[in-house]
């Protein structure tokens, strides 16, 4: 496989890698002579290295009253697959959630650490959903991801107008804060004393997610249509013999 191939296969095609190779073989030269020593017309490799400016690969300078066009430093190469392959990572949990979702399975996403906790925790608002039902171990969420990181998303997800009903276990609130608010959009419910809520959950619309103690320090998106409906029965039976805080 010869360099044009290998060019070709990372997205510089057709003309483009022609005229890359010609702008890092002459080292800096006006577009007229690029165009001559690509075998192109003027406008054909004007538009080509405008595309090619465009990916951060060549660059325009000028030089007294010369216009040239320069190749830049190789390396960009690897920093442009890098970004993609950031993005790809970005976009990866949700192409895949539509992938399962449309054909009815079940998926789940994993997030180790406190940014995975973070990352599960933002996508309970990231929907369309307005009713969150969560389940909070005050002790554990206050360790990680924090008091300020959950102030934080509680800021965000009433400006987006998406209520909260949250059931706690009063005996492990380490302080009386997050009370029942109409400003703050939630709704805060004390479970009996003799259940012990150990794990943070929160239900919305085809997803939980789960988020584990510091010890452990992960964060679960599970979506499931019927996982989803039979957390929401067990939260609603556990709502319905919560007491008001």
């Amino acid at each position: 496989m010869d360099i044009e191939e290998k060019l070709a296969r990372i997205g510089i095609t057709g003309t483009l890698h022609r005229l890359y190779l010609t702008t890092i073989n002459l080292g800096g030269a006006s577009i007229s002579d690029v165009a001559a020593k690509a075998g192109m017309a003027r406008t054909t490799a004007h538009d080509g290295l405008l595309k090619l400016e465009a990916e951060g690969l060549v660059e325009f300078v000028e030089r007294g009253k010369r216009r040239l066009v320069l190749a830049r430093e190789p390396g960009v190469l690897l920093e442009r697959a890098e970004s993609r392959r950031q993005m790809l990572d970005e976009m990866m949990p949700i192409l895949r959630s539509m992938y399962h979702h449309e054909r009815g399975q079940p998926n789940v996403r994993f997030h180790p650490g406190r940014e995975g906790i973070m990352t599960a925790l933002w996508d309970t608002i990231a929907g369309e959903e307005k009713v969150l039902r969560a389940t909070f171990s005050m002790k554990e969420l206050m360790v990680e991801p924090g008091l300020d990181e959950i102030e934080r998303y509680f800021e965000e997800r009433a400006r987006r107008g998406v209520w909260l009903h949250v059931i706690r276990s009063e005996a492990n609130d380490l302080e009386p804060i997050w009370p029942s608010s109409d400003t703050w959009l939630r709704k805060l419910r004390y479970a009996p004393p003799e259940y012990a809520l150990a794990m943070t959950t929160l239900i919305y619309g085809n997803k939980v997610c789960l988020i584990s103690s510091a010890r452990e320090s992960y964060g679960m998106v599970i979506d499931s249509a019927e996982f989803a409906a039979f957390q929401t029965a067990m939260f609603d039976a556990m709502w319905a013999l919560s007491r008001e805080a």
